[in-house]
């Protein structure tokens, strides 16, 4: 059981949004997590858009868990199955520990929206310094789903039985 608070704790909170086509005039899914995440009461703490490489996602990722001020990092895109898409090798060699049920409960619960094509998804989340990294599609819907069904209560230290808020 993880250690549980009777108030809601702010975190910061980074936004990457991972793509090869889209610019920060039209980054609808990078525009709902940081409004998502400050509704909430958190703070955003950087925000980025970067193109679908290897090296570069893992330098940016890298930067901010190594940045104290970054408690977790929220990225959309790069996800999908097609060979250009590479956040899951980009960021998965950087976790300490590999938050299993993530990607197992993002695609249970994308199975009800799309079906079949779920299992092509490669949500991912696990933790590095200290550091809460959660990988989601890029599609503004998949954010969506990610963040109120999985996310937003795990970053809230009044969710019980547990909630990483403590392992940040």
């Amino acid at each position: 059981m993880g250690q549980n608070n009777n108030e809601f704790i702010p975190l910061k909170i980074a936004v990457l949004t991972v793509s090869d086509s889209r610019t920060t005039a039209d980054d609808s899914s990078g525009d709902y997590l940081v409004s998502a995440l400050t509704a909430t009461g958190h703070q955003l703490a950087g925000r980025a858009l970067c193109a679908d490489n290897l090296f570069r996602i893992r330098a940016l990722v890298s930067d901010w868990i190594a940045d104290s001020e970054v408690q977790a990092i929220l990225i959309n895109g790069g996800t999908g199955f097609n060979e250009q898409n590479w956040v899951p090798e980009a960021v998965g060699v950087l976790f300490e520990r590999t938050v299993q049920g993530f990607g197992e409960q993002f695609r249970q619960l994308s199975f009800a929206e799309i079906k079949g094509s779920a299992m092509q998804s490669r949500a991912l989340a696990g933790l590095a310094n200290r550091t809460l990294i959660c990988c989601l599609p890029g599609s503004p819907g998949a954010c969506r789903l990610g963040w109120e069904q999985l996310i937003r209560d795990q970053l809230d230290a009044r969710t019980k039985p547990c909630n990483f808020v403590s392992h940040l």
